[in-house]
């Protein structure tokens, strides 16, 4: 598990169950970019043969959630929005080195970090929501986040030595935290 620089304000859980429809919605968006984004490794890294299979599951995987949240979405009557741009993720990518080795490892650990933090925010839906299955399902979600953001540090160990990782990780992870907390409070997942 990777360990974030700051943990979310506790108002952001505020502000999600004071909006949980727009939650829901911008949840799914978030679900069907992870899974573009997985085939996107594919797509760009066809010569990395250790990326294909697990970015392909891992695609998959997240196209069934992103199914999922449409279920939920249409069971409540809330309809499923546009994709907006991501200015967490945004800037987050404004950190991504060029070439394509240091782009290769940015992008996983990018990858990495932006699951780590969606493990602990959809963790604390799970500990605060009101309706026990809506939280048993945020329960499964924290799991499979957990594995994801591990999975991103693996596969970058197959690529890279671990002291380039761990230092780029540390960057990267810096810059996470004064991003998180610099951006407003939303009923959004970032």
């Amino acid at each position: 598990m990777l360990q974030l620089r700051a943990p979310t304000p506790k108002a952001w859980v505020e502000t999600v169950l004071a909006d949980f429809p727009a939650f829901l919605q911008d949840h799914a968006a978030c679900e069907r970019k992870a899974s573009a984004t997985a085939m996107a490794f594919v797509v760009r890294y066809p010569d990395r043969s250790a990326l294909l299979d697990p970015m392909i599951a891992l695609a998959r995987e997240e196209l069934e959630h992103f199914h999922q949240v449409v279920r939920l979405l249409q069971a409540r009557d809330i309809p499923l929005t546009p994709d907006r741009k991501d200015a967490y993720v945004g800037s987050l990518l404004r950190h991504v080195r060029g070439g394509r080795d240091p782009r290769l490892l940015d992008r996983l650990l990018v990858a990495g970090v932006v699951e780590a933090r969606g493990c602990e925010r959809f963790g604390l839906v799970a500990e605060h929501h009101p309706d026990p299955e809506m939280a048993a399902f945020y329960r499964d979600i924290t799991r499979s986040e957990a594995r994801h953001q591990g999975l991103f540090v693996r596969l970058a160990r197959g690529y890279f030595e671990q002291a380039e990782i761990t230092t780029r990780l540390g960057e990267l992870l810096d810059a996470e935290a004064e991003i998180m907390l610099g951006l407003p409070l939303h009923p959004m997942l970032h």
